[in-house]
């Protein structure tokens, strides 16, 4: 099979998996789609010391996508609050910018031991259905701007979408879960516009990108993940709000764990 179909086939069907969880679980997919993306690059022969930075702006690219697929889906069923998206966006903004940044000057071998370590985290929180109990209020525009700001520049860091985080964060402060989900759809979008054009500006003159490639997001490898998600996550979005979740949040724990070994270990 040549290369480039391979390779598209596999775009294709991480996509297609990260949309659902997209749409699911309130993640805009980069959990799947980094360690796959690395992969990817890894087989092509990508330098090493850009392999992990490829995948992390190429996620965060994909991830605009399927972020404005999930929140058309959330949002026709009235479950988006757009007043705390609108107060976090601010920060989310200027953090992931600069976290895009902040691993721009990081190794490939820190960036990844980095997301092997966050995703291992995620796998437990999500397998222990450790959400916060809601005894908080959202707090006023610094504090969800300063907020904003954190969740930004870690999810700029590892290349995600901010669900991992943002759930939790709004459970916290009394937002119920289906809505916080549906919210955190819509706070992965100004994270991933922000976070991929950082990613592009910060490889901008990076000598040795594939072909392909502006800065470090992947056109064709972007391309197929983006095609396949966007048509998934409003089903996962469906899901949400007729399956119960919690054997489904299980499974995809079990899995994250795995990817996470594997990075940390492989």
């Amino acid at each position: 099979m040549p290369e480039l179909l391979q390779t598209l086939l596999i775009c294709l069907a991480v996509g297609a998996f990260a949309g659902v969880m997209a749409g699911l679980l309130g993640i805009g997919g980069g959990l799947v789609i980094v360690p796959a993306l690395a992969w990817v690059f890894h087989t092509q022969g990508v330098d090493d010391g850009i392999v992990m930075h490829l995948a992390l702006g190429t996620s965060l690219a994909t991830i605009v996508f399927t972020s404005v697929s999930s929140v058309r889906a959330h949002h026709r069923r009235g479950a988006v609050l757009w007043e705390p998206v609108r107060r976090l966006a601010p920060g989310i903004v200027v953090g992931a910018w600069l976290g895009a940044q902040i691993a721009d000057a990081l190794p490939t071998a820190t960036l990844k031991l980095v997301f092997a370590i966050f995703v291992l985290a995620v796998s437990a929180q999500i397998a222990l259905g450790a959400q916060p109990a809601g005894q908080h209020r959202l707090p006023g525009r610094v504090g969800m701007a300063l907020t904003g700001g954190l969740i930004g520049a870690v999810s700029g860091v590892v290349g995600i979408g901010g669900g991992s985080l943002t759930v939790p964060f709004l459970t916290w402060c009394q937002v119920p879960i289906r809505n916080a989900v549906a919210s955190s759809a819509a706070v992965g979008l100004p994270i991933a516009v922000s976070g991929a054009l950082g990613y592009v500006a910060a490889g901008w003159n990076e000598p040795l990108l594939p072909s392909g490639a502006l800065g470090y997001v992947s056109l064709t490898a972007g391309a197929g993940i983006a095609a396949a998600s966007m048509l998934t996550a409003p089903l996962g979005a469906r899901l949400a709000h007729t399956l119960p979740t919690t054997l489904l949040r299980r499974i995809f724990a079990g899995f994250l764990a795995l990817v996470g070994l594997k990075m940390l270990f492989g």
